[in-house]
């Protein structure tokens, strides 16, 4: 609700008001026409999201809006692979270091063979991830890439009465590393600091109130998100909105574990119709 309908409401400095972190609300992972990897109800969660934003746009002290960036020819798109036959792959093919090593599964580009086995090995070892191939998505240039149309109204209404921007991340863009969390890489890569940790935007957060999570999907890019963030934050000062996060079909049980493991440390599970600006908990006021 609006701070002015709120009197008895202590007035809350910016700097402590919540910082709401949207990862992924991009058009190709939203179940509408043309999305090239939808996930079912996330345009249900983005018009949700969108109307949160409009409820509270006095309340939110910052807005962060993360990106999936890709190039059509990333080691998480077909085009970069092709089978022992020499035939294309085909999107939600897991591929392991020894499928690549026995032959099954190839770099298109035969002289990337040792570093593509050598980024399976790390990736494997972290444990985190098995490597998938994706369809083609959130492609630089493209309307998938854009955000959701209803987010994208949204956070600009609460751009022009605060006359600040919604910071915008680009994750992704090496084509050498998956890269689900905003934080940093699966894998980063030594002289690229697009996939090495993002002090910036975790400092920005630490700036803030409660840091307040939407988007998508929560089975991989929030949940690698999510995994990041404790590394660095309590878990006590993350907002959950369940109904504006959905996974992956088939995935769904690692965005419950996640949900569950945050809130056993003391994250908050709440809907998008039920967060009100005096849940800011320990936050102080000026």
């Amino acid at each position: 609700m609006p701070l002015t309908s709120q009197p008895d409401l202590p007035e809350v400095s910016r700097a402590a008001r919540p910082h709401l972190l949207v990862i992924d609300a991009q058009n190709d992972f939203c179940d509408i026409p043309g999305a090239s990897l939808p996930v079912p109800g996330a345009d249900a969660d983005m018009h949700r999201l969108a109307a949160f934003i409009r409820r509270h746009l006095p309340d939110i002290g910052r807005i962060t809006l993360t990106l999936d960036s890709h190039y059509r020819i990333d080691i998480a798109h077909p085009g970069f692979w092709r089978t022992a036959e020499g035939t294309a792959v085909p999107p939600f093919t897991a591929i392991g270091l020894q499928d690549v090593r026995e032959g099954r599964f190839l770099p298109r580009d035969v002289q990337a063979l040792p570093r593509v086995q050598a980024y399976l090995a790390a990736l494997e070892s972290r444990g985190r991830y098995t490597h998938m191939v994706w369809p083609v998505h959130c492609e630089l240039g493209t309307w998938g890439h854009n955000l959701h149309a209803e987010v994208a109204a949204a956070c600009g209404a609460w751009e022009d009465l605060h006359g600040l921007q919604a910071d915008k991340v680009l994750k992704g863009l090496n084509p050498w590393t998956e890269h689900y969390s905003a934080i940093e890489a699966e894998v980063p890569l030594p002289g690229d600091a697009s996939t090495q940790t993002n002090r910036a935007l975790l400092d920005s957060l630490a700036g803030s109130g409660p840091v307040i999570v939407a988007g998508e999907a929560g089975s991989h890019c929030v949940k690698a998100t999510l995994e990041h963030l404790v590394r660095e934050l309590p878990a006590s000062r993350l907002v959950l909105l369940t109904d504006a996060i959905s996974p992956v079909p088939g995935f769904e049980t690692q965005q419950s574990q996640i949900f569950d493991a945050l809130a056993a440390q003391g994250a908050r599970r709440v809907r998008t119709d039920e967060w009100r600006l005096d849940d800011l908990g320990s936050v102080p006021a000026t």
